[in-house]
């Protein structure tokens, strides 16, 4: 067997997880099953956030990746494929046919993912506070995104520019229905710009960096702080631009809850939805819908109970959610086989502070700096909670995984 080849299709592997969402360990692991059951030498890779290095006897490969969005069925295909290969179900030119197969695989329908923003935002205005009304412009305003994210978003030079766009035409949106008397706007806003908020490589920046994958932990999360910022500047820009024509600056008072939609059955529905509709634009296969939901319900569940009947705050609440949802993705991913960030980066969707993102970037443009740094320190202090609860179970099961071994 020609161990170049082996290299060849390990590395394809890795390109098509790593393009399309996986975090930096699935990657190693993948490329490093294949490699070895084939016969070469499974240390011949290194992998970064974008790009794979392949070295070997006569063969040497060095691939640019960038990150063309997240499609997590041909990362669970990729992963289920190798994992049949470790097992001797696959022969080398099998395995090859297989992976451009899966490479070109089709992403789902326009009509389900845009079904699956406009119920994701419908569902997270709700569970932000947004009455019915506010989740039925919410819903509007996730169509009307995801059809720009669909058919004119490639058009622009950068993701960046793409986001700053999406976030000013769905805000304009809120902003109009604002002035015809309908919804609350604060509420309707923070529905309407969840589908933009970058769920993937947040949730992978933290994975890698609790595997000690430093470079590519910082890289990700960096990715995902400058979408957030787009996101703040498209919103941003859109209230300043209505205060010029207008003559004056909308006035909010801060975050308005609806007592039906606050309700345990109704926060509880719209989390499962919620999650669900985020599994459709994750690219998550149908089959695991259900899994997803009930991963993005426990954490929400978890959190209404600490805020509602223990007192604590939402950082406590946020970080001990989250723990919640690592335990359950992972048990989710030994029971269907597939890698876990299927399920947590839906999971933890819930509980990422989306409308930290709104009050900071409405502050700042109001000129109420006080209540911008209130706002946008505790989004921070939020996210860290999220990001150490990620890194607290991960720490726990690899110390148990190694107890295991080493008995």
């Amino acid at each position: 067997m020609n161990k170049d080849n082996a290299l060849e299709v390990a590395s394809l592997a890795g390109h098509i997880m790593l393009e399309n969402g996986a975090e930096i360990a699935r990657v190693e692991e993948v490329m490093q099953r294949i490699a070895s059951k084939y016969g070469a030498d499974s240390s011949n890779f290194f992998v970064l956030s974008n790009g794979i290095f392949t070295t070997g006897r006569s063969y040497a490969n060095v691939e640019y990746i960038p990150f063309h969005g997240t499609q997590l069925n041909k990362v669970v295909e990729v992963s289920q494929l190798s994992h049949r290969v470790e097992q001797g179900q696959c022969s080398l030119d099998e395995c090859r046919q297989k992976l451009l197969s899966i490479r070109s695989m089709p992403n789902h329908s326009y009509f389900e993912q845009v079904g699956g923003s406009a119920f994701g935002s419908a569902a997270f205005c709700a569970i932000f506070g947004g009455g019915v009304i506010d989740c039925c412009i919410s819903f509007v305003c996730g169509i009307v995104l995801w059809l720009f994210v669909l058919l004119m978003s490639s058009n622009f030079s950068s993701k960046f520019t793409a986001n700053i766009v999406g976030s000013v035409i769905v805000t304009a949106i809120c902003i109009f229905s604002h002035h015809l008397g309908i919804g609350n706007l604060g509420n309707i806003i923070i529905g309407a710009i969840i589908p933009l908020i970058p769920g993937v490589p947040f949730t992978n920046g933290i994975r890698d960096l609790a595997g000690e994958d430093y470079i590519a932990g910082i890289t990700r999360l960096l990715d995902a702080l400058m979408v957030f910022i787009c996101i703040a500047l498209g919103v941003s820009m859109t209230f300043v631009l209505d205060s010029k024509i207008m003559g004056e600056m909308i006035h909010l008072d801060g975050m308005v809850i609806d007592t039906f939609t606050s309700g345990w059955l109704f926060q509880i529905i719209a989390a499962f939805i919620g999650t669900m509709a985020f599994a459709v634009l994750f690219g998550v296969p149908h089959r695991y819908y259900l899994d997803c939901g009930i991963c993005g319900l426990s954490g929400w569940v978890i959190y209404l109970l600490l805020v509602r009947l223990c007192g604590m705050s939402s950082v406590e609440s946020t970080f001990l959610s989250t723990m919640v949802v690592v335990f359950i993705s992972y048990y989710f991913a030994t029971l269907r086989k597939c890698p876990i960030i299927v399920f947590l980066v839906c999971g933890i969707f819930p509980l990422v502070p989306g409308a930290g993102v709104f009050w900071t970037s409405y502050n700042i443009v109001s000129n109420q700096l006080n209540a911008a740094l209130s706002s946008g320190f505790l989004a921070l202090k939020i996210t860290f909670a999220i990001v150490f609860g990620i890194i607290v179970v991960t720490e726990i099961r690899r110390r148990i995984q190694y107890r295991q071994k080493k008995s």
